[in-house]
């Protein structure tokens, strides 16, 4: 096996026993690769492996580097898990499979007009700040009820949920939060999980978790 099947392998093993302790089916969590910075060549190793669900933060970076990789391998899932800006909504549409950070009425508005105009929707995810910090993107809690409203006006079908817990605290409330609170607006999907606490997701309830590093390999 190659390195990067290997590393492959050992995350969806990890997947696996983590949602088998927690009763659940290793086939409902979806594992998306952070592939943002790593270049075509550093991505097709794990594409041979069989990983085809990968994650981007910005719109054109993939646009530079995905049109070419799909052809390459089709059935590639794009998923845009870093913050949008409202005036590359209808590129954002067109280009990807997910977007995990819908955040705010001026991006559901841009949304909105996009995928009416393109004729297609990607599976949306609010992005919420579960930790309630500043320097982070995401709705407040509070403000949930009201952008979902909101993008049910705009024509907009949202499924899910996501959040990155406060750096160095411990991740599984914030993630128990998350599962709640999809729970109680009737959402059925949990973007939640990285490469250090993906498995503490999975045992609370994540179906999307965003892994870089894990298979990827550590940065110089």
């Amino acid at each position: 096996m190659s390195e990067a099947a290997d590393r492959l392998a050992g995350v969806e093993a990890a997947i696996a026993g983590a949602a088998s302790r927690a009763q659940r089916r290793a086939g409902d969590v979806t594992l998306i690769a952070v592939s943002k910075t790593h270049d075509a060549d550093a991505i097709r190793p794990l594409i041979a492996a069989g990983q085809r669900h990968f994650g981007e933060n910005r719109v054109q970076e993939a646009a530079a580097k995905w049109p070419a990789l799909q052809r390459e391998t089709p059935g590639i899932a794009l998923h845009l898990i870093g913050q949008l800006q409202s005036n590359k909504a209808e590129e954002a549409a067109l280009l990807f499979d997910a977007i995990h950070s819908v955040d705010r009425s001026s991006l559901v508005q841009a949304l909105g007009k996009a995928c009416a105009k393109v004729g297609r929707q990607p599976l949306l995810f609010v992005q919420v700040n579960i930790g309630d910090e500043e320097q982070k993107g995401g709705c407040a809690v509070a403000d949930l009820p009201g952008l979902l409203a909101e993008a049910t006006e705009a024509g907009l079908k949202i499924e899910g949920l996501m959040a990155i817990p406060p750096a160095e605290l411990e991740p599984a409330p914030y993630f128990a939060l998350l599962d709640e609170l999809a729970e109680r607006h009737g959402l059925p999907l949990r973007s939640m999980g990285m490469s250090g606490d993906y498995e503490t997701a999975v045992m609370l309830g994540a179906t999307h978790v965003r892994v870089g590093t894990a298979l990827f390999g550590s940065r110089d």
